[in-house]
């Protein structure tokens, strides 16, 4: 068999081509334990991982996959086996190879592609040109070792899959590529990606077949392989669930889907347009023999199966426990923290968020900053966001809370609401005018001042009481911060201000982006000067540059910012490596104020969030 041999079958055949089912499921069912490299067992064990290759043939699958789902050089780094990455990967072609010679059976060999296991930028500190020369290398060996076909699998990143798919026609543009994506219960992919979106991606990216595998069982496969096709009717499609949702019963994993209910789903992805139905997480040989039977006995023209899609219900939101607050006892402690501002997004996905806010945390950063509706346009309330950053990610949140907008009765509901979600840090600013915003004639009033809210919050809720004094049941715990331009245009109003929020009982100070030390250590011994030593923990604002045009932009159009002449000049040097300049202009900023700082907080440029966790590394490392 060959790839041509296969590109020919899967233009003629009348019937789905018929895969096989999970390599890891049946490993572990012949006493393989999850804490071993499955990849390597085609150097160590050769023998269980053919015997499962010769299963699914007799079973009557046509494409067998090599054992290599996570046979790359990033994955195998970590359990040190990235030096045996050419020798695995040869393995396990050569291993698919001998099974069919020795079955009689035409099988093609199809080389295992999975995720590489990291974020790609800007999610990630992996660069795309990375990525596919790590992708390549692997494809490379597999196609040298002598495959059919490549799948590319469990895909959760778009960005990911078509790096993937260019690193497979970099190294044979002839060689049939099936790219498949995973979706999570609400049917989108981990970073928010629906089936249409995903369909269109992978097609534009000259992929073979448009894949879904993974993800549920075929309930939602079917439902999202419908979406697919109407989106690109002249794609070629391929499905490959898991046999359910998995359930953990004494110690061991169970996918409660039947053999036979997958030979009913066979006939249903095939009437729905697939061309290639196999199995993921759950299925064995019996799955994919009942397929196999259902597709034999099924008439040319199979009809509808009359199955009901019914809607998944959504997880409830699930309470957070009062813990202590970490960002509060840092900050009081006297060592330096680092926050992250981080924009809710404009529509109803979250998926994106989150793996950025995971990456900073793991980077170290100590607090997500989630800003509310910032330049007044329309986007997710915050608290929603903090809810699920710290309930999904684990990482405290501080809720931007402007007055603006926002009458008595609304600002006293939307503290006890954010207090009930768990919220304990909010930041109170004015907030930016409607005027500027999506909406310039929305109401724009508001009856608290900054100041006033701050006394409100700290005088009152943490008190145990509403502004009318009457009880709210038991006291808040709020940290609150309040806002500093270490820049300001009137330095002795900024002062004034400054002092009216530190009597009303602020916690800890944010201070608007600077570029130059010189002015803000000036401001701050005035103040020092005037009304004695900050008695509260300070976090200078940092803003990352890019390019030059960035820093010319954010110096000649936005109000309050000023650029010295000599940063204007580097970054304008600096050319192609602006990021990387920038970078270090704001590490060298940090170095010079730290001594007068309690933190910092970082506003990464374009939702970059590499670049803060490039930052806090470098930071956390000094």
């Amino acid at each position: 068999m060959s790839s041509s041999d296969f590109l020919e079958l899967l233009k003629l055949s009348t019937r789905p081509i018929l895969g096989d089912g999970a390599m890891g499921t049946m490993l572990h069912q012949k006493g393989v334990g999850f804490d071993v490299c499955f990849d390597e067992l085609n150097l160590s064990n050769p023998s269980v991982v053919a015997e499962i290759h010769r299963e699914y043939i007799e079973a009557g699958s046509q494409i067998i996959q090599t054992n290599t789902f996570g046979a790359n050089r990033f994955k195998l780094a970590r359990v040190g086996l990235e030096n045996k990455l050419v020798e695995i990967n040869t393995a396990g072609v050569e291993l698919v190879k001998r099974v069919i010679m020795a079955s009689f059976k035409p099988a093609f060999i199809a080389g295992d592609i999975g995720p590489l296991g990291v974020r790609l930028a800007p999610f990630g500190r992996v660069q795309p040109e990375q990525a596919r020369e790590v992708f390549r290398e692997q494809i490379a060996t597999q196609v040298k070792a002598g495959i059919d076909l490549l799948i590319i699998e469990t895909m959760t990143d778009l960005y990911e899959v078509r790096e993937a798919i260019a690193a497979a026609h970099d190294v044979d543009p002839n060689l049939p590529v099936l790219a498949s994506m995973t979706f999570t219960r609400d049917d989108r992919t981990l970073l928010g990606d629906e089936p249409a979106k995903v369909a269109n991606r992978v097609h534009t990216a000259e992929a073979t077949v448009i894949g879904v595998n993974c993800s549920g069982g075929p309930q939602q496969i079917l439902r999202v392989l419908k979406q697919m096709h109407q989106a690109t009717p002249d794609g070629i499609f391929s499905v490959m669930p898991n046999a359910g949702w998995p359930e953990q019963v004494s110690g061991r994993i169970f996918y409660p889907a039947t053999p036979d209910y997958f030979g009913d789903y066979a006939l249903a992805f095939w009437h729905a347009g697939a061309k290639i139905v196999g199995g993921c997480c759950g299925t064995t040989p019996e799955h994919i023999a009942a397929m196999h039977k259902a597709i034999d006995n099924a008439p040319e023209e199979p009809g509808t199966n009359g199955f009901v899609i019914a809607v998944n219900e959504h997880e409830e939101p699930q309470t957070v426990e009062e813990e202590p607050n970490k960002f509060a006892e840092k900050l009081k402690s006297g060592h330096f923290a680092i926050g992250v501002e981080m924009d809710p997004p404009r529509g109803l996905s979250t998926h994106k968020l989150l793996a950025g806010a995971s990456l900073l945390a793991e980077a170290g950063a100590d607090v997500i900053d989630v800003a509310d509706s910032p330049m007044a346009r329309m986007r997710m309330s915050p608290w929603a966001v903090c809810s699920l950053v710290q309930r999904r990610i684990g990482i405290e949140t501080v809720l931007h809370f402007p007055t603006r907008g926002r009458n008595l009765l609304r600002v006293q509901g939307d503290l006890l609401a954010a207090h009930a979600i768990g919220i304990r840090n909010v930041f109170v600013v004015m907030g930016d005018p409607t005027a500027i915003g999506d909406y310039p004639n929305a109401n724009d009033n508001y009856d608290l001042v900054p100041s006033g809210l701050i006394k409100l919050i700290k005088q009152r809720f943490n008190a145990g009481v509403d502004h009318a004094g009457a009880d709210i049941g038991q006291p808040t715990s709020f940290f609150v911060g309040c806002a500093l331009n270490l820049n300001p245009a009137k330095p002795d109003d900024e002062i004034k201000n400054l002092e009216r929020k530190l009597r009303a009982g602020a916690d800890f100070i944010l201070t608007q982006p600077i570029f130059a030390a010189e002015g803000a250590i000036a401001l701050l011994k005035r103040y020092e000067d005037e009304h004695g030593p900050l008695k509260i923990p300070i976090l200078m604002g940092v803003l990352p540059l890019v390019s030059s045009r960035h820093a010319n932009f954010l110096h000649h159009e936005v109000p309050g910012i000023s650029i010295p002449d000599a940063t204007l000049a580097r970054m304008e040097k600096a050319g192609e490596d602006g990021v990387k300049e920038g970078i270090q202009i704001a590490l060298e900023l940090i170095g010079k104020m730290r001594p007068h700082l309690n933190g910092v907080y970082l506003m990464p440029p374009f939702s970059h969030y590499d670049y803060a966790a490039e930052i806090i590394e470098k930071l956390n490392a000094s």
